[in-house]
């Protein structure tokens, strides 16, 4: 009877685009999770990266960032120590240069700005074109890899990093659930 209800639950969380693991609490294959977290180490909040025929697709809600646009971009590093230079340069496994307006551009890692509402929300839903998780030149490699969110806009253009400012909050992307 507990097996029954288990997979009707996982059916139902399923059918209402809630699941994000596997029947049997497995995480997906082709699914990272990272916590982001302030300088102070305050989680800001959890943060789901997909991978699929187009590229990887970051997704989730941070809390407690200054109202405002704020650059997010994949970091090649899965380290978080406060100021977060550790979290090292961006993703770009293809070596072009910052920025969608760039005609040398874009990195792997640079995603669209995201938006903090007045209070201190962001809706986050950025998308990297092509890109894998783990396959041969992937954002999963030997070192890790992270997201890192700055103080400012990135303006899509400047070299290395979109002119975007301080590194305010980093999370060191994983293969284990939020819950772990």
């Amino acid at each position: 009877m507990r097996t029954a209800f288990l997979t009707g639950l996982a059916a139902l969380l399923a059918t209402s685009g809630c699941a994000m693991f596997r029947i049997g609490g497995a995480p997906e294959r082709n699914t990272s999770y990272t916590t982001v977290r302030d300088a102070s180490g305050r989680p800001l909040g959890t943060l789901t990266i997909r991978e699929d025929a187009q590229g990887l697709t970051t997704t989730g809600m941070l809390r407690g960032l200054a109202p405002g646009p704020h650059g997010i971009h994949l970091h090649a590093v899965g380290r978080c120590e406060a100021p977060f230079a550790s979290a090292g340069g961006h993703w770009n496994p293809t070596a072009r240069m910052h920025g969608f307006d760039n005609p040398q551009g874009p990195h792997m890692g640079d995603m669209r700005n995201i938006e903090v509402g007045p209070d201190s929300v962001a809706n986050v839903s950025v998308h990297t074109a092509g890109g894998t998780l783990a396959n041969a030149g992937g954002l999963m490699d030997a070192d890790g890899a992270s997201v890192v969110v700055h103080a400012g806009a990135d303006d899509y253009r400047t070299d290395p990093a979109g002119g975007s400012g301080a590194r305010v909050a980093c999370g060191v992307v994983g293969v284990s659930s939020p819950q772990s």
